[in-house]
């Protein structure tokens, strides 16, 4: 059974861009995983019910943000679930546990996202459990890359592309939650008691002064804040964080018990004042001088 049907009608709109009326700053926000709309076949195809599946999103992150085209930045977010098809790994990280057929042969089958089960089509929900009972086709793979992976990369490119061209530089903050400490089972991990972590790729996807600035601006909120442990960002933080070419990249982990309830998935009394503490961070952060992103060149 192919899933065609219903992923046409939900690919009419896999991703929404909403612009500021004028973009007046290089920033751009991204939230690749907190995608709500469900199809239903996808449902009815898993092994799980839709409230173990939903907890592998980022829950309400693009509600966090939301204000950020209010004050200048564009906000990119998928409309469709991490579980569906993940766009923060590369396309070819293809499971062969989870698909029965012939990969294309560039498949990176071996990678250490797709040995873990959460490859770009995703075997295991976010409790480890399997999502699906049987194998799929390689061709329903295929298809959701068509319409729902390339249309948010797609997006998300242009939007960089335009912003390098109206300022010269890109800063993309690609915007993640993580699980509280309460609520990690997976054996031998344990998270830091910490209210964010910043991923650069260990200095590698944008200039140090983004990432020193953002942490001081969430240190003097009263906030925790660690560096690339336990999470240094994925696919988009290390395929678009370019700053030598003047695009940066930092992903941005919030610790879902500052606003979620994690086993009903709903938001708690925290998630206003989070969200307009966030505000104020995000306003401060943006009225970052694009000179001190510069990387400075080694001398021939």
């Amino acid at each position: 059974m192919s899933d065609t049907g219903e992923e046409e009608r939900l690919s009419v709109r896999p991703v929404e861009l909403i612009a500021p009326t004028v973009q007046t700053s290089p920033f751009i926000f991204a939230s690749p995983h907190s995608g709500r709309r469900y199809p239903a076949s996808f449902v009815n195809r898993s092994s799980l019910d839709l409230m173990s599946l939903r907890r592998s999103e980022d829950s309400y992150v693009d509600l966090l943000v939301d204000m950020v085209p209010s004050l200048g930045a564009p906000l990119i977010k998928a409309l469709f679930p991490r579980a569906y098809v993940d766009v923060n790994r590369s396309e070819k990280e293809l499971d062969p546990l989870v698909l029965s057929g012939r990969l294309p042969e560039d498949s990176d089958t071996r990678s250490s996202r797709v040995l873990a089960g959460f490859g770009v089509i995703p075997r295991l929900a976010a409790n480890g459990q399997e999502i699906y009972p049987t194998r799929l086709p390689v061709r329903d793979a295929l298809q959701r890359l068509e319409l729902f992976y390339k249309p948010y990369h797609q997006m998300l490119q242009e939007t960089i592309d335009r912003t390098v061209q109206q300022f010269g530089c890109a800063i993309i903050i690609d915007c993640h939650s993580m699980p509280s400490q309460e609520s990690w089972r997976r054996p031998g991990k344990r998270l830091p008691e910490m209210d964010f972590v910043l991923g650069d790729r260990y200095g590698a996807s944008c200039a140090p002064g983004l990432l020193s600035l953002t942490q001081n601006l969430m240190m003097e909120a009263g906030y925790r804040v660690s560096r690339n442990a336990p999470y240094a960002g994925g696919y988009v933080t290390q395929n678009y964080g370019q700053p030598q070419t003047g695009v940066h990249a930092l992903q941005i982990e919030i610790n879902r018990r500052l606003y979620l309830d994690e086993t009903r998935i709903t938001r708690t009394a925290g998630f206003e004042p989070l969200r307009s503490m966030l505000r104020q961070i995000l306003t401060e952060l943006m009225q970052i001088d694009p000179a001190a992103l510069q990387i400075s060149q080694a001398a021939e």
